[in-house]
This record gives C-alpha cells, structure tokens and sequence, in this order.
C-alpha cells in the first residue's frame, strides 16, 4: 500500500510539473516581451518540467529558450546549429 501511495504522489508531482503554476504570467505576455526583445518568428512553444521551452528565431538563428513561467526571464539561451 506504501508503494502504491508513493507511486501516486510522484505521478501527482510529474503531472503538475506539465502545467503552469496558478502564479505564471500569461503566455501571450510572455511572448509579447520576448517579441521586443527581437525573438520572433516562434517555432514551438510547450510547457515542460516547470519552464516554458520555446524555439524561436533571433538574427536569423534558431534559438531554444527555457523561460520561467512566473518572472518571464530567460533561463536559459541555446543557439541550435
């Protein structure tokens, strides 16, 4: 029984970590911020473990950015190729 509860907590952590928090910014503000910032066009944007995961040009680079869903600021900047 222990082993079942464990399982069901980490499977409720695992879930939540796939969705905003409560406290996130709107994801068209964020967007609209990261646009003034010369990002643009975007390529994909998902939620995963607790960041937005965003592709987007900048200068004719792709880039993949990790965003944090509450502050807006980039974590995390990766030119790809």
């Amino acid at each position: 029984m222990v082993a079942v509860a464990a399982v069901s907590i980490m499977l409720g952590s695992a879930w939540a970590q796939d969705r905003p928090p409560a406290d996130a910014q709107p994801l068209s503000s964020i967007v609209r911020s990261l646009e003034q910032q010369g990002f643009g066009p975007f390529i994909e944007i998902e939620f995963d473990d607790g960041v937005w995961e965003i592709d987007v040009f900048k200068d004719g680079r792709k880039r993949k950015l990790d965003v944090d869903p509450r502050s807006g600021k980039i974590l995390r900047d990766r030119a790809d190729g």
